[in-house]
């Protein structure tokens, strides 16, 4: 029989899996095997905010998404396919969490107000991951890839407008991601580096270089060699403790040391396109033989 956060941790996945449903009291009662008496406190004292405001958070999140990336959706119906009856009660809700209408949002996408208010669903995440990591690693030989490259440099908190840019940039240029992969250069934590210093490179590959004369974008490459690789299913909330698990657990045991490259991530499947659990995300570490590199073979 599973413990009670195991089967707290199946009402958060069930959620999470039917965020377009009208979410059924008794069938998460059931999951949970807590009387309905007593499911709301025991849930939210595990969730860290109240059933109701999980779900609201996550389709808030969704419904930004569509907003901030995905230009062509009408803001009626992302209000609508976001539980909402109206353009003005998803208005209202909007900007009570973010401090900018929806239109304001779509604009000029600003995270700072929604960082605060989600975080009590980031811990649960972290909390649901700590409970149900089981990382399988492994060692692969990544080709050299040529990429184009939009650099963010700055707050953490304004990556979104950068990938709103980059995004455009890739529409204009015919590089969709069903014809062109899409990766990530991770350079540092967020968490323990000064706002100012943070960099987070968002790329696509291409077969040839392309022009650099706007300054917007940046021929770069990613070297052949061996990598320790991670398939990572599930939202970017949690994705830092697979990370982790790369640079303490696994390296750590392991007979490798990293070469001069940063990890990267390589996007298979995207939010909002399929729902955060449901999102695929390789996550590929440089490395190299300890006992080659020490004796300074190629």
């Amino acid at each position: 029989m599973k413990n009670r956060q195991d089967r707290f941790v199946e009402v958060a996945k069930y959620i999470e899996s039917h965020l377009d449903d009208d979410l059924d009291v008794e069938a998460l009662c059931q999951l949970a095997a807590i009387s309905k008496y007593h499911f709301h406190r025991q849930c939210s004292a595990f969730f860290g905010v109240p059933v109701i405001t999980f779900v609201k958070m996550l389709r808030l999140k969704r419904a930004a998404y569509q907003l901030a990336y995905r230009d062509s959706k009408k803001i009626i119906d992302i209000a609508l396919g976001n539980g909402y009856d109206s353009h003005e009660a998803f208005s209202r809700s909007f900007k009570n969490v973010f401090q900018q209408t929806p239109t304001q949002f779509r604009c000029l996408p600003d995270w700072t107000a929604w960082n605060i208010q989600y975080e009590p669903i980031l811990e649960l995440r972290a909390k649901i991951m700590d409970v149900k990591a089981n990382f399988k690693v492994e060692i692969i030989d990544f080709p050299k890839i040529l990429i184009a490259t939009m650099e963010h440099i700055g707050v953490p908190r304004l990556l979104g407008q950068t990938i709103k840019k980059f995004i455009t940039w890739r529409k204009d240029n015919g590089l969709s991601p069903n014809k062109s992969r899409t990766f990530n250069l991770v350079y540092d934590d967020p968490s323990i580096i000064a706002e100012q210093d943070y960099r987070f490179d968002l790329a696509c590959e291409v077969k040839q270089a392309v022009d650099e004369k706007s300054g917007d974008i940046i021929n770069k490459v990613i070297p052949a060699g061996q990598c320790a690789r991670i398939r990572y299913t599930g939202s970017d909330d949690a994705i830092g403790l697979a990370v982790d698990y790369l640079y303490s657990n696994w390296l750590a045991d392991s007979d490798y040391d990293v070469r001069d490259f940063p990890v990267y991530f390589e996007r298979i499947r995207f939010f909002p396109e399929v729902s955060e659990h449901d999102m695929v995300t390789d996550i590929y570490l440089p490395i190299v033989l300890e006992s080659v590199d020490k004796i300074g073979l190629p």
